[in-house]
């Protein structure tokens, strides 16, 4: 029998050399290859190195060209990443959130698709936990204040709730969720299409520091690896996938949040759209993905929660309106008041007829709304004197 010490130290070294494999692919592969999960598919990580290395004809030349001093450029790397706090995180890990894994049980996107190699992860807290229950919030770059508003607040509402919201650190929609949930010191998650100890946009320097302090920086990319167009739509995924749902705040006709939506529809996580003014360009894609069944309509955090919850744990219906004098008055009453005019005024013989009841009826009637305030009286004529409808009803009405 082989020894349980001598089996689980075996077991150590070959995870030590698939984490280590992953990362050298991920540095030759550009993160998001469909082409990296089908050959995964088949061989192991450090097999698919082995074979890249040794420059395998099967395997995309670019890969092959990208290995030459490919130990030196791991050891650079892994040097970077230690002096700027940045971890790598790979599938097998403790760290490692599960939900990433159905990337690779769904198809292509754009040309994207498969679940990363692995994670580059900047901050304090661990991935895993911190994704267990999270929502992504997401959006134009060019918001409005409106749209600004509006994912400030929702995120606000969801770390309240115990909710982590993931972004990505974008100007715009992205930077008020981020900073609707710092507001209420709650956990935020960046996923860059950077390196995660880079600041991009610039700008937003603070607010990723802040983020990393008290929540993480999350990248596919190694320290020092510069955004491009690409990336950013190979990043989406990443966001869907980690969260259990999607919050898309504004969003033009061409949006790289509606690709957001689409990974989120395609994983089958749940797809939510705040509409704008129906006026705004900001909002055309929203409202676009709203008609054509794509998201689900939520004006706030309450009703995103309910969403994003198990089914039935939450209810966002809102309160009834308090019931006014008007609810409580009976139908005949009702049709007197509603036969006197806005202005003016008119005779009880005159209302008598349009309703077609008893002039008798009618003057009571009126006596008694002179009594309640809602009519008064202008020598043989009748006129408004309020809005029942504006009035609370009489307390013994509304325990009745």
């Amino acid at each position: 029998m082989s020894d349980p010490a001598s089996v689980a130290d075996r077991a150590a070294r070959a995870r030590r050399a698939d984490r280590r494999a992953r990362l050298a692919i991920s540095l030759v592969a550009e993160p998001g290859d469909p082409r990296i999960a089908r050959r995964l598919e088949s061989r192991s990580a450090t097999d698919l190195l082995s074979g890249i290395v040794a420059g395998e004809a099967a395997l995309p030349e670019s890969w092959r060209s990208r290995a030459v001093g490919l130990e030196g450029r791991i050891g650079g790397i892994l040097a970077a990443a230690r002096a700027r706090s940045v971890r790598w995180v790979s599938p097998g890990d403790s760290e490692w959130p599960g939900q990433l894994d159905d990337l690779d049980e769904v198809g292509e996107l754009g040309g994207v698709g498969g679940r990363p190699l692995g994670l580059w992860v900047r901050g304090p807290a661990r991935l895993d936990r911190l994704t267990e229950q999270a929502a992504a919030v997401v959006g134009a770059r060019d918001a409005t204040t409106y749209g600004c508003d509006v994912a400030a607040d929702l995120a606000a509402d969801l770390v309240d709730a115990g909710t982590t919201v993931v972004s990505g650190a974008a100007f715009g929609i992205d930077a008020a969720a981020h900073r609707g949930a710092l507001s209420l010191d709650g956990p935020t998650v960046a996923v860059l299409a950077c390196g995660a100890d880079v600041d991009y946009p610039r700008a937003h320097a603070a607010l990723l520091l802040r983020i990393a302090e008290s929540g993480l920086v999350v990248s596919e990319h190694p320290p020092g690896a510069t955004p491009t167009k690409n990336r950013f739509l190979t990043r989406n995924r990443v966001i869907a996938a980690l969260t259990r749902g999607t919050v898309v705040v504004e969003a033009a006709r061409r949006s790289g949040a509606l690709n957001t939506l689409g990974w989120t529809n395609e994983l089958g996580r749940i797809a939510l759209a705040v509409p704008g003014p129906v006026t705004s360009q900001a909002s055309v894609g929203v409202h676009h993905a709203l008609r054509t069944g794509r998201a689900t309509l939520v004006s706030n955090g309450a009703e995103a929660l309910e969403d994003l919850d198990a089914l039935g744990r939450r209810d966002a219906t809102p309160p009834s309106a308090p019931r006014t004098a008007w609810d409580v008055l009976s139908p005949t009453v009702r049709e007197v008041l509603e036969a006197l005019p806005g202005h003016g005024s008119t005779t009880a013989e005159a209302v008598a007829r349009q309703i077609g009841q008893p002039r008798a009826l009618v003057e009571a009637t009126l006596v008694r709304l002179e009594g309640d305030g809602f009519v008064r009286r202008v020598d043989d004529a009748w006129s408004l004197a309020r809005r029942a409808d504006l009035q609370p009803a009489p307390p013994a009405e509304t325990e009745r």
